[in-house]
């Protein structure tokens, strides 16, 4: 499925604003599809600005326009072993008042600094308290990342 590299094409580069399609899947998973831009519109994102990970886009590094590639990455290598450290149990008062708090959801926190917002997976929820996971979700599972360049700018 990978694509031959066209000749004398602009390539990826560390501070690239691209255009793309992309996938990423649990490869363990039997449907393991976490996200996938492939029947939506393409995503536009700056490298270097955080939109990815790290190692993502150093897999993009190199690539053209038009080309398309997949990546198969150990859990280490993507995005890191499950870390039971990032288990935080919060006490229900804690918790702003207009969510809806739903086991196996995804909750949106503001950062402490008040500057940006951070996820955690509701894993319990308790009459005082609710247990959160706040691990990326394929944070140690290795995963497919499949990826088709569109443009270059």
């Amino acid at each position: 499925m990978n694509s031959p590299v066209p000749d004398n094409s602009p390539r990826v580069g560390g501070d690239s604003f691209l255009t793309l399609h992309y996938r990423l899947s649990d490869l363990q998973a039997a449907d393991g599809e976490y996200v996938s831009t492939f029947d939506l519109s393409p995503a536009t994102l700056q490298m270097g600005s955080g939109q990815l990970s790290d190692t993502l886009e150093r897999c993009l590094l190199g690539l053209s326009a038009g080309q398309r590639q997949v990546f198969e990455l150990a859990a280490d290598d993507a995005f890191g072993p499950h870390n039971p450290r990032l288990f935080e149990r919060i006490a229900r008062s804690a918790l702003p008042a207009d969510v809806e708090l739903k086991v196996n959801s995804l909750i949106e926190f503001s950062a402490p600094n008040g500057v940006g917002a951070f996820a955690g997976f509701l894993r319990e929820l308790g009459e005082t308290s609710a247990l959160f996971d706040f691990n990326h979700p394929l944070a140690g599972k290795s995963i497919r990342f499949e990826v088709e360049i569109i443009a270059i700018m």
